[in-house]
């Protein structure tokens, strides 16, 4: 065990222990004792999120300690690559230091104060440069405290837009099957997994939903190198006919993710954005996972050149580090809410840790860096030796899809690869692989059958090597 970790648990028991022979193995106990402690209340008292309890409380828990870069650390000192990120959100590394730093810096100032009818300096200073950095025309700038409340705000400010515009009709959404916004009420009922979604539905609006461009299991059964974007053609015969009535077109730019890291081909976003603009409807873009380098451009819209009506940020805005999101969008937009005091037509939204002042320093930092360390121009050397590794596991019989998109990817693993027959729920094999994985130092996180590979932006080619070696013997060995 290292030092530092001894000490942090030493200290919740005793800080009295001395490094003295006499009392070795009555401190070895004590920090048992607090391991096994810690243990038990994890099961007793926490109710862990997207986490099948029954099974969870049967094994070990997994209990980080502390981290830094892309390594986490558990309380018996074992270290793991982080390859998710953190859930997906990670993108400088833990405990980076220009980060801490400004969060301290604040901490010194104040804490939180109200963005409702106040201000504070890190919020204005990083609204002028989200709107300086992300697609041209998103000139306003809306924070939140996280993806599914950016979604939220969102989908309100696009219907209430059109209330005030005269269009009284418009109450509807269309989003993509496959499709996760977030799990608050607004954020479900344009969500397109009925696995997490279906037990809500007497609670939701109606929402239309377009087929997902999913190559692998195309529902039109086309081959991706013959497509002719059928999926396109449905989603504007929906908005053709239902454009009176439709507010917004809501989706994942070029990667769906909770849906299975479904990488759309190339031109589908700036074709549906076109769509959209041709029937009279606001495209609304959630780039909560996709956003800040991860697809190899700061933001995914950037690829295709695409400037939504609404952009929801979130995730990698501040490095990880803490809640914070925006929801950007247009002067167009912004002006419809604009009017008498009378006329009420205020945006009745908020949140009580909007712009949080933490928060906001911390992303004003991440900028920096982003900035002085020049990130996005280094990940095209990672990309490279990700894509050459993920070309790999062709060889593994189990593996039926492999999708990337910058420093995201996903694996499809199947039972048979000409048929394309899925494992089933109950097999669990996504799981029986990441547990695997964890032994051998990774962590990671499936989508059902799909194993997910997204470390942070900062992980050197070295461990993204190594994080590849664990997948790959962990997949052989499990399937």
């Amino acid at each position: 065990m290292n030092r530092k970790m001894k000490d942090n648990l030493c200290s919740t028991t005793n800080p009295s222990f001395v490094e003295d022979g006499s009392i070795i193995m009555h401190e070895q106990t004590g920090i048992k004792k607090i391991k096994e402690q810690l243990a038990s209340w994890d099961k007793e008292y926490l109710w862990h999120p997207f986490t099948q309890m029954k099974d969870y409380v049967k094994e070990k828990p997994l209990i980080i300690e502390d981290g830094e870069g892309f390594i986490l650390r558990d309380i018996d000192g074992n270290e793991y690559i982080d390859g998710i990120s953190s859930m997906w959100c990670n993108i400088h590394g833990h405990r980076k230091k220009e980060i801490d730093d400004a969060i301290k810096v604040q901490l010194d100032k104040v804490a939180h104060t109200t963005l409702l009818g106040f201000s504070s300096v890190p919020a204005i200073k990083l609204s002028k440069r989200l709107v300086e950095m992300t697609p041209d025309d998103l000139t306003k700038v809306f924070y939140s405290d996280n993806g599914s409340t950016a979604i939220e705000v969102a989908i309100k400010m696009a219907f209430q837009y059109w209330q005030h515009k005269g269009y009284k009709d418009k109450t509807n959404f269309v989003a993509l099957q496959h499709g996760y916004h977030g799990d608050t009420l607004g954020a479900i009922g344009i969500g397109g997994m009925d696995v997490f979604h279906n037990t809500f539905k007497p609670l939701l609006f109606k929402a239309m939903f377009a087929p997902s461009p999913y190559c692998y299991r195309c529902p039109y059964d086309k081959d991706r190198t013959k497509c002719s974007f059928e999926c396109l053609s449905s989603l504007e015969e929906i908005l053709s006919k239902n454009s009176d009535s439709i507010a917004a077109m809501v989706m994942e730019p070029l990667v769906q993710g909770a849906g299975g890291m479904i990488v759309h081909p190339e031109g589908y976003l700036s074709r549906a954005k076109e769509l959209c603009k041709k029937y009279n409807v606001l495209f609304i873009t959630d780039e909560i996972m996709v956003g800040f380098g991860r697809t190899g451009k700061m933001f995914a819209c950037f690829h295709e050149n695409v400037t939504p009506d609404i952009m929801a940020l979130s995730k990698g805005i501040n490095g990880g580090y803490m809640p914070l999101a925006v929801t950007l969008t247009t002067e167009e937009v912004y002006n419809a809410f604009i009017g008498d005091y009378g006329e009420q037509k205020t945006f009745f939204h908020g949140h009580t840790y909007t712009g949080n002042p933490l928060a906001c320093s911390a992303a004003l930092a991440s900028l920096d860096i982003f900035e002085n360390e020049k990130v996005i121009e280094g990940l095209r050397p990672k990309i490279d030796v990700l894509q050459k590794r993920l070309e790999e596991f062709t060889n593994l019989n189990s593996v039926g899809d492999i999708r990337q998109c910058g420093l995201i990817a996903g694996m499809e693993l199947v039972k048979d690869k000409g048929t394309k027959e899925p494992y089933s729920w109950d097999e669990k094999i996504g799981i029986k692989v990441c547990l695997e994985a964890r032994k051998r130092g990774l962590i990671t996180r499936p989508l059902d059958n799909v194993i997910v590979v997204m470390p942070p932006l900062s992980i050197n080619t070295y461990q993204l090597n190594k994080m590849m070696n664990i997948l790959y013997e962990s997949i052989e060995y499990v399937t």
